[in-house]
């Protein structure tokens, strides 16, 4: 009776492994000619059962990170190696050709400051990406976490984030062809390595941006507190919304605080709005982070002032990530002549029964043939994917 059962378990384990190396082949003979040639030879088709294995079966003890699109797992593959695997989750409207398709997009997409896609898997109705995994986790993490984490980051490690953000996204701009538009640049999506090098991740809502034209009219998608106005209210898609995202992450990073709307010196005013004010009022050293101890005055000066160039109301006046990176590494000159205020998201919540009021104060002068809108209300966010 006991040899009969053991027969009978091992008959049943051995379908369960036949039916897990089907499935791997059948996928790995549609997809691989799909990706294509180039893009076959570099990502892997990593069998479900290697990554139950590495994740022991996702155990919650596991779980990294959870996101809109699915959750994220710590696992340990057999030579010992550390990656990241994301589980999309099972609402997710992204269908197994637009998974691949996306794989495609950033399969040799290889730069410093861009976490890197190692493979994927399909199982059933299961759609999986495995990544580099990055030991010092997200930089929200870091702002979230303990005061002893926050402060670990000193200004030399903060510039450094900055900077390396910034050279990922100029080289997903104007170094890709075509280049592409990352579209939920935020503190979650940005990973921190060992050395806290700073690394671009989550391309679940990247758009390629051919040179050819001039935006993309799409559904919007994103995290309210970092999308550009333009954007979030008609859907009109360009690189400079990315930089508008970028310079809302600046400043978080400046200031150790959420974009979010909280409670600045009593008054509620989103960090953005806040730093205006400040700026107008001659105060910006104001917004620097307290646990900051040591740091350049003029160079966080600089970075704060970049990052209000960067989220100007008017799209066209926000730099190029190529202008950013110069202006962070005081390589050209800041005219500040030519800033204008920031453009912001107002719901009619927000505002209540009062007329929109302008950012913008008598010190600076709108030229005649300036389109530049100061602030926007009221919106709904019903096409925005939460996060």
């Amino acid at each position: 009776m006991i040899t009969v059962a053991l027969i009978l378990f091992y008959c049943r384990k051995c379908l369960c492994f036949d039916r897990t190396e089907i499935m791997h082949e059948k996928h790995s003979k549609i997809f691989f000619p799909y990706l294509g040639s180039s893009s076959g030879n570099n990502v892997k088709l990593f069998r479900y059962n290697e990554l139950i294995s590495a994740t022991k079966r996702f155990h919650p003890n596991n779980k990294i990170g959870r996101g809109g699109f699915g959750t994220v797992f710590k696992g340990t593959l057999k030579n010992g190696r550390q990656v990241a695997i994301k589980v999309l989750s099972s609402e997710s409207k992204q269908g197994v050709m637009e998974f691949f398709s996306e794989i495609h997009a950033i399969t040799n997409v290889k730069h410093v400051n861009l976490i890197e896609l190692l493979g994927c898997c399909v199982h059933g109705d299961e759609k999986i990406l495995v990544y580099d995994y990055a030991e010092n986790g997200s930089l929200d993490r870091v702002f979230l976490g303990s005061g002893g984490e926050m402060s670990s980051l000193d200004w030399s490690r903060r510039r450094a984030i900055c900077m390396g953000t910034a050279r990922g996204l100029m080289f997903l701009h104007e170094e890709l062809d075509p280049p592409i538009v990352h579209r939920d640049i935020k503190a979650s999506n940005i990973l921190l390595d060992k050395d806290f090098v700073p690394k671009i991740g989550d391309f679940g809502l990247a758009k390629l941006f051919p040179h050819t034209i001039t935006h993309i009219s799409t559904r919007v998608a994103g995290t309210t507190g970092y999308l550009a106005p333009e954007y979030a209210m008609g859907g009109r898609l360009t690189k400079k919304a990315d930089i508008y995202s970028f310079g809302v992450l600046t400043l978080e990073i400046i200031s150790g605080r959420n974009n979010c709307r909280t409670s600045l010196h009593g008054m509620e005013k989103s960090l953005l709005e806040w730093t205006w004010q400040l700026y107008e009022d001659g105060r910006l050293m104001e917004l620097v982070d307290r646990s900051l101890k040591e740091y350049p005055e003029e160079e966080v000066l600089r970075f704060t002032k970049v990052a209000l160039f960067c989220t100007q109301g008017a799209a066209r006046r926000r730099p190029s990530m190529s202008q950013v990176v110069e202006m962070l590494s005081d390589r050209i000159a800041l005219n500040e002549e030519e800033l204008t205020a920031p453009g912001l998201l107002l719901s009619a919540e927000e505002r209540g029964a009062q007329e929109p009021v302008s950012l913008a104060r008598s010190r600076f002068k709108s030229s005649s043939n300036s389109s530049t809108q100061l602030t926007y209300g009221p919106v709904s966010f019903t096409e925005i994917i939460p996060r």
